[in-house]
């Protein structure tokens, strides 16, 4: 079901032309780049992380790791990633197809400083063999961006 929520709310965005479902698993950075034929930092990974009693979704370049400190800086607290029950509670999301795409309207999405590097990025599209072809501005609007934030490391070229 999370595939067709995903899928719907990108319709309704007109995106639908954009979602690609695979044969094969697209369920981690490195296989949704072999699916797609392209580098891994642009996979755009969805990572759920537990803020008070709820959820918030950082969007980041599959090469990006989150920074223990930035983030406590920005969001005023520990970065501790949500089990996989909860993820699949919280967003309607099983992990591997994580996305901000049909996800309950209070969750509020963030998009990292690593992605603007690049045109066009894929996050998942709801499941674990699926993708969506996004420009950075339609990606901001579909997400339902709250904002932009720089709390990931190792993707900078130094």
């Amino acid at each position: 079901m999370s595939f067709e929520a995903a899928y719907a709310h990108l319709k309704n965005c007109g995106l639908a032309d954009a979602v690609r479902q695979f044969t094969i698993s697209s369920a981690t950075v490195e296989l949704a780049a072999q699916a797609l034929g392209c580098e891994p930092a642009r996979i755009a990974k969805t990572l759920a992380f537990l803020r008070g009693d709820g959820c918030v979704l950082v969007v980041a370049a599959g090469d990006a790791r989150i920074d223990n400190a930035k983030f406590k800086a920005f969001f005023g607290c520990k970065a501790s990633m949500l089990s996989p029950d909860r993820v699949l509670a919280e967003t309607g999301h099983a992990v591997g197809g994580v996305c901000p795409f049909g996800i309950p309207a209070h969750i509020p999405v963030y998009l990292d400083a690593s992605l603007k590097r690049f045109e066009t990025v894929y996050p998942a599209c709801g499941s674990g063999d699926s993708a969506v072809a996004l420009s950075i501005p339609q990606l901001e609007q579909a997400a339902g961006t709250r904002q932009w934030i720089d709390v990931c490391k190792g993707w900078q070229t130094e």
